[in-house]
């Protein structure tokens, strides 16, 4: 694609997501769906610290959940895991996961439970692939799978599959534009959609990401935040899940990065810790 081709897609992309998150500020932004559901909300410190706004960016061992199209973004394997630390006497969060990125291909495994909720012990696998189909743009897909508790063997993959679908675009190195499409389990077609964008301006990571259900539930949702890249090895997050505010803390040295986040939700706040290694 010629230069100007590609400024002339990056600003009408530009166009249309300013026009959608224009829109979606006219209204509330209550949650539809909470995130013990086949989503990928509140996975990984660093994306929780940055409003649960990842859909543009994934581009860490967290991508088979926000945008498994993001699994190309590097080489080699990344590993990670999550613990909610502080109250888990409200609920219990533990996302984990690896993935494998070799030319333009990705794979992915991960599995993400909660603990102490409403809908009882909500159990989701998560199987990826990814594949860079266009210097600018890649393309990748997700199997869902609950799987049922209490159980007396393990679930390599469960019951009523799901599936996700992932597109990612990146016209230039500081620009990126993501799309999610979701289906949960026992529904019909997609249920929702994710439309994120993301800038990077010096040591500044910028995101946004615009939720729109499908179906009956007429409700959106705006997520947004900022990553601050204060060192070399520090970086600070802040932004806003929804409804509820959030901030986050990271440390990244060679092969190895860890995170914390904290979500200011109604009448508590969480914590979370994460750590992602690479090699």
């Amino acid at each position: 694609m010629p230069y100007a081709d590609a400024l002339r897609f990056t600003f009408h992309v530009s166009r249309f997501t300013l026009l959608g998150l224009f829109l979606a500020a006219c209204h509330a932004f209550p949650a539809t769906f909470p995130f013990e559901e086949a989503r990928p909300l509140y996975v990984g410190a660093r994306a929780l610290g940055m409003g649960n706004a990842f859909t543009a960016i994934a581009d860490d061992a967290t991508a088979g959940f926000w945008n498994p199209a993001g699994l190309i973004q590097w080489q080699g394997v990344k590993l990670f895991g999550v613990n909610k630390f502080h109250n888990r006497s409200d609920y219990g969060f533990d996302p984990k996961g690896i993935g494998y990125a070799y030319r333009g291909y990705g794979l992915f495994w991960g599995n993400k439970i909660a603990l102490g909720v409403e809908s009882g012990t909500p159990d989701f696998n998560y199987y990826s692939v990814a594949r860079q189909v266009h210097p600018y743009i890649a393309v990748g897909a997700s199997l869902k799978f609950k799987r049922k508790h209490p159980s007396d063997y393990y679930q390599f993959f469960g019951h009523s599959p799901s599936y996700d679908l992932g597109l990612l675009v990146k016209p230039r190195n500081n620009l990126r534009f993501g799309l999610l499409a979701g289906h949960l389990p026992g529904e019909r077609g997609i249920r929702w959609l994710s439309l994120g964008t993301a800038y990077q301006w010096k040591d500044l990571l910028f995101a946004v990401d615009l939720v729109a259900p499908r179906g009956p539930l007429n409700e959106t949702g705006l997520y947004y935040g900022i990553e601050w890249k204060v060192h070399r090895f520090v970086r600070l997050r802040g932004g806003r899940s929804d409804q509820w505010w959030t901030l986050g803390l990271g440390f990244e040295w060679r092969w190895i990065r860890i995170d914390v986040a904290r979500i200011y939700e109604p009448d508590f706040t969480s914590d979370f810790i994460s750590a992602e290694l690479m090699f």
